[in-house]
């Protein structure tokens, strides 16, 4: 479990002892805030040959910018625009950077989510740690005019042109303080600064006093049978996969894996949650359990067992898509047509 996981699962539980750190937290806050203000002075204002949106968070832990972006990435190009997507690649081991991914890039490479994306969005998606320098051959190598940024809202050496902000409905701010006693890269107030805030489903815990919230949910849209690539609609999944207790057993290596058992619970399911660190990739030992219940992993945990010989028969992925609303896309839009616009 990495230090921000371990963070994360110690504010959930509203550990007292977290209020030890608040003092790392001063220091925490005060070195990010220097760090901003050098990277942006010495990077802010040097565009590139098309603008840059950053689809990124101010808390640790998932809230659902992958499928955003694959959400944005359809709807732009209904719009008329070529979106490519960069992303840092995290998890994945290339033998040079920067690298363009595919659907037949390997995942121990290119990482999970940039395949998700590049699979799901079909755009082009380059991955570099230095984020810049995969803008870079993005632009060269592919005919996009518009940039998608998967994360990278700390990566102040790269020039950005719009931010976007997702939060996390369910788990909205924590504690509302910074790592390490809290869940926060950067401080609430963050948020007022960004082009436009998106909640991803409902507001649990808090309201955010945010002007112009955007709202998207994620929505479950088949069951996919790893083995053997078939798909059903859920209703037909539910009638004939599922038995009389409909219990299964739910696996998770995501950022919020009780998010993922809701999305089951919600479909008429009584998942057994199993969770795992994000990132990780599963092994099949992970996915064998005693009894002969469904096994349901993640479209994110799938896109890496696809590349697994021999996985059982009981398997099966929830693909999902994020929801969102055509009026936030046209808040988008005309922000991206102004950047056209001579100031």
């Amino acid at each position: 479990m990495s230090l921000e996981q371990f963070i994360t699962a110690a504010w959930a539980r509203n550990s007292r002892w977290l209020l030890l750190l608040v003092p790392l937290t001063w220091l925490f806050a005060g070195l990010s805030s220097l760090r901003r203000r050098y990277l942006q002075r010495r990077y802010q204002g040097q565009p590139y040959a098309a603008p840059v949106v950053i689809v990124g968070n101010i808390s640790v832990g998932g809230s659902g910018k992958t499928p955003l972006i694959i959400a944005l990435v359809s709807a732009l190009k209904q719009r008329g625009y070529s979106p490519g997507v960069v992303s840092r690649g995290y998890s994945g081991n290339a033998a040079h950077y920067p690298l363009s991914v595919t659907a037949a890039t390997a995942v121990s490479e290119s990482g999970d989510e940039p395949l998700l994306i590049a699979t799901l969005a079909d755009c082009p998606v380059v991955i570099d740690a230095n984020r810049s320098a995969a803008v870079d051959t993005l632009l060269k190598q592919h005919n996009c005019d518009l940039v998608l940024s998967d994360d990278g809202l700390q990566h102040y050496a790269l020039h950005r042109d719009i931010e976007l902000i997702v939060v996390d409905g369910q788990r909205g701010l924590g504690n509302g303080r910074q790592l390490p006693s809290g869940p926060l890269r950067e401080k609430p107030r963050r948020l007022e600064q960004a082009d436009l805030v998106v909640i991803n489903g409902p507001q649990a815990n808090q309201s955010l006093a945010v002007s112009g919230l955007q709202q998207m949910s994620i929505r479950p849209t088949q069951f996919r049978h790893l083995q053997s690539g078939r798909r059903l609609a859920i209703e037909d999944w539910l009638e004939s996969e599922a038995g009389t207790n409909r219990e299964v057993h739910a696996v998770a290596a995501i950022g919020n894996p009780q998010r993922f058992a809701d999305t089951l619970s919600q479909i008429g399911l009584g998942p057994i949650l199993h969770r795992f660190d994000d990132h990780r990739t599963l092994s099949l030992e992970d996915l064998v359990f005693a009894d002969n219940l469904p096994v349901i992993v993640t479209a994110k945990d799938a896109i890496k067992l696809e590349q697994v010989a021999d996985v059982s028969e009981n398997i099966w992925a929830l693909d999902i898509e994020a929801v969102i609303d055509s009026s936030f896309v046209d808040k988008l839009v005309v922000k991206l047509e102004a950047l056209k616009t001579p100031s």
